[in-house]
This record gives C-alpha cells, structure tokens and sequence, in this order.
C-alpha cells in the first residue's frame, strides 16, 4: 500500500528578507489517508531545532512543544491547507542558510517528509534593472509602428494607382472616339458634319 505523505514550501525555495524585519518561512503538507498525532519540526541548517509542534487531529490547531523565542507560529491546520509556516522575528545576518520543515505522520506507518527553503538576508532590497526589458520593449514597440506605417504607405499608393489607372482608361476611350472622327472611319463623327457654307 502506498501513502502519499508531501511536505512544500512553495514554487520557490529561496526567500529574501531584510535585515532586522519579519520573514515569513512557508511549509504545507497533504496526505491521502490523514492524520493522528503527526508531529512536525523547523530545522535551522539541519542541527537547530528552531519549532517543534503537534497536531492532534484535523479538527485542531497545531500545539507547541518547543521553540525558538524569535519564532512564531502563523499557520493553520483545521482550514483546507494543512499550513505549518512560522514567522522568523527580527531576522539578523546570521539567520541566513538552511531551514528544513519536517514532518512525521504515525497514521501512515510513521511516514515522514521534508522540504527545504534557503533565507538570504540582506542589507537593503536591490531594485530589478528594467533597462534591457524597457529597451526591447521600444524595440518592438517601434517595429509594429513601422508596420503600421508601411501598410498604411501602402495602401494610400496603392489607391493613387488604382485611380491613375481608371483615369487612363477614360482618357483611352474617349481618345480613342477622336481617333475615329480625325481619320473619317465610317461611323464616326466626321460623316456626320454638315458640308461647310460658301
């Protein structure tokens, strides 16, 4: 029989925080058959037990068994997620590595599971340069300008030709009827002009 015991801590496994402010550390874990009695750690670079707590069942919060002063715990267990994410207080350089959420499930034959997210602590935030996405935005930006443009170039010229023509093809009917006047072909105009007066 296989169980399904996962532990996550999010798309990302890596969190940025500043120094001396409040990090949040996620952590979720799902399991197919439920749970009694599950048990749930913090590690702090895989040797410091930063958070450990219990759950009794799903239909109660999690209590505490031990912790780090500077930890809080900010998840929930009786909603839809089986949420186990702690508040790290006051971060400090030193609280920048490794911290693993580890969890042990006695209904599922003491099955148990981890995760791993990395805290980077630092000074200030670095605000993301956009000068390459501005740059290529401007650059495409001006290329569906220039499209447009020739397009539209393209259609005025292309009326311009489509009316030069249509007046040539008048101008060729009606030189073409002088024609026939001048020469005096049968039919024409010239027959039909009455002989000059003396």
């Amino acid at each position: 029989m296989a169980f399904a015991l996962e532990v996550s801590v999010g798309k990302t496994n890596t969190v940025m925080a500043l120094n001396n402010s409040n990090v949040l550390l996620p952590c979720t874990f799902t399991t197919c058959i439920g749970f009694q009695d599950l048990i749930f750690t913090w590690h702090f670079n895989s040797t410091e037990m930063i958070y450990h707590g219990k759950i009794k069942s799903k239909a109660s919060e999690p209590f505490l068994v031990a912790r780090n002063p500077r930890v809080e715990f900010v998840g929930s267990t009786t909603g839809k997620d089986n949420n186990i994410s702690i508040l790290l207080k006051n971060v400090e350089f030193s609280d920048a590595g490794k911290y693993t959420c580890h969890v042990k499930n006695p209904k599922e034959k003491n099955a148990e599971h981890n995760a791993t997210i990395f805290l980077t602590v630092v000074q200030k935030m670095v605000e993301a340069d956009n000068t390459v996405t501005l740059i290529i935005v401007g650059v495409v930006g001006g290329l569906i300008g220039l499209l447009i443009l020739f397009m539209l170039i393209k259609r005025v010229v292309l009326f311009i030709i489509k009316k030069t023509q249509d007046g040539k093809k008048e101008c060729l009917v009606s030189s073409s009827g002088n024609d026939n006047t001048e020469n005096g072909l049968a039919g024409s105009k010239a027959e039909q002009k009455a002989p000059p007066k003396a």
